[in-house]
């Protein structure tokens, strides 16, 4: 298995540090707001790289955050809260945006077939945590309070940039909005591990600390939940490539002098997707999620699927021409797969073993999803007998998470069902039973079936 790490900057044959097993974490969402699919697919290349070592043999045991506190708009120590700034959008308490945005990104995750983490921890549940692991940096002269704050001091590490490619005063130029002007610093990279009532009043979570009232700084609980839950020695790290600096650089700074040695071997990040005006966000725009797509019509594993036939490594940009094309990929792939019948003829096992190999290859070649989705279609176009392309279709399917056998076409009968529960939601919405309507509805997609009222009626698609 080899694929790029960002700290070698170059593509590297992995290996574990204990035989066949991966411990690997996961950054995971602020859940202030709905993902978009820029963020989604950072998450579904993640769940690639996962089931990949699952494939070849791994186990794997995953981490994952959620941030309910102390996640800056800047990604730095300025700028508004995202959890405040949620909650003021929505006149919600905090912990309550949190909870509702968690179980709307859970819901995408399981949309998208993307396996949830095997520990998904919320940042709030480990105040005492943090806590202890500042008291150490300060006990060791990593960390200084200043100002009523709690600072982590750069200057003591040899090599803080390590991770980027970047000159201190070229990366300082690059991100300068993204680095604070806080005179409590004693260097301009020195980045807040506690914060208490000296900065951000607003802030609605606090809790006590030997140095006031206050919270936590962003970049520190995934070094905590980490090592709480992984151990000092990590093999894989992963996040989107905005994590790279400040983020990944803070938690590799503050985490290896806390355990006194490397902590993690691979840097997984993969490239944004953009927007064909730009990078994209959520205050910029059409605010481009998941439940938009579908209510477009569009199937999440459609765009499962157009993230797949790009490279991790590559900006991939979204329009909706690409992904009506996408559509049309994925509506003939199930199709072609439904006229694949069970039938008498007997597994070929050489057959398995060549598509298998080929599969693997490709996957273990940095990833190459493309090349990984050209072995499938190589195998519909072959001669192969019905079975064993049925028991490869469903091998590959352990990766690529497509629902290639479950999914199906619209049959009569099928189609028929949709009707009937269309009629009955327009009854219902008729007699302003609103919660049987949004039940119906509700249901219908849990079985795969979006519908879409427009001021023609009420259309429906497979999104499964």
């Amino acid at each position: 298995m080899r694929f790029y790490n960002t700290l070698s900057k170059r593509i590297e044959q992995f290996e574990s540090i204990e035989k066949k097993s991966v411990k690997m974490y996961t950054c995971g969402p602020t859940v202030y707001h709905y993902a978009h699919i820029g963020n989604l697919r950072t998450y579904i290349m993640e769940d690639i790289l996962e089931k990949t070592l699952e494939y070849i043999g791994y186990k794997v045991i995953r981490v994952m955050n959620i941030t309910d506190v102390g996640h800056l708009s800047s990604d730095a120590d300025t700028g508004e809260d995202k959890m405040v700034k949620g909650a003021k959008r929505e006149n919600k308490a905090v912990l309550d945006i949190a909870r509702y945005y968690t179980d709307k990104f859970k819901e995408d995750c399981d949309r998208l077939n993307i396996k949830w983490p095997s520990v998904v921890v919320n940042a709030t549940s480990m105040i005492d945590d943090y806590i202890k692991f500042i008291e150490h940096l300060i006990d060791t002269n990593y960390a200084y309070l200043s100002g009523g704050n709690v600072y982590f001091d750069t200057s003591k590490l040899e090599n803080y940039y390590k991770l980027t490619n970047h000159s201190e005063d070229s990366l300082l130029e690059a991100v300068r909005d993204d680095v604070s002007t806080d005179d409590n610093k004693k260097n301009k990279t020195d980045f807040v591990l506690w914060f208490t009532k000296s900065k951000f009043d607003d802030q609605e979570l606090k809790w006590d600390s030997p140095w006031g009232l206050g919270y936590p700084g962003w970049h520190i609980e995934c070094s905590v939940i980490a090592l709480k839950y992984l151990g000092e020695y990590l093999d894989i790290h992963c996040g989107g490539v905005d994590n790279i600096f400040p983020h990944h650089t803070n938690e590799i700074a503050q985490t290896e002098s806390y355990v006194g040695h490397k902590w993690c071997n691979y840097w997984f990040h993969p490239e944004h997707l953009n927007t064909q005006t730009g990078k994209m966000s959520k205050s910029s725009g059409e605010f481009l999620t998941l439940s938009l797509l579908i209510e477009k019509g569009y199937s999440p594993l459609v765009y499962r699927l157009f993230c797949l036939q790009s490279h991790y490594q590559k900006q991939l940009v979204f329009a909706y021409d690409i992904l009506d094309a996408t559509k049309n990929t994925y509506d003939k792939l199930i199709k072609r797969i439904n006229s694949i019948k069970d039938d008498d003829s007997v597994l070929d096992k050489e057959i398995i073993d060549v598509y298998q190999t080929r599969f693997r290859e490709a996957l273990e070649n940095n990833l190459n999803t493309s090349n990984a989705l050209t072995v499938l279609y190589d195998l519909l176009k072959s001669d192969v007998n019905n079975n064993t392309k049925i028991y490869l279709i469903k091998d590959f399917d352990q990766v690529l998470g497509l629902n290639l056998i479950t999914n199906k076409v619209i049959d009569n009968e099928l189609e028929k069902y949709i009707l009937k529960q269309i009629d009955l939601r327009y009854e219902a919405k008729k007699n302003k039973n609103y919660a049987l309507a949004d039940k119906i509805r509700n249901d219908l997609l849990d079985q795969g079936i979006v519908l879409k009222d427009t001021r023609e009626g009420t259309t429906f698609d497979l999104v499964k």
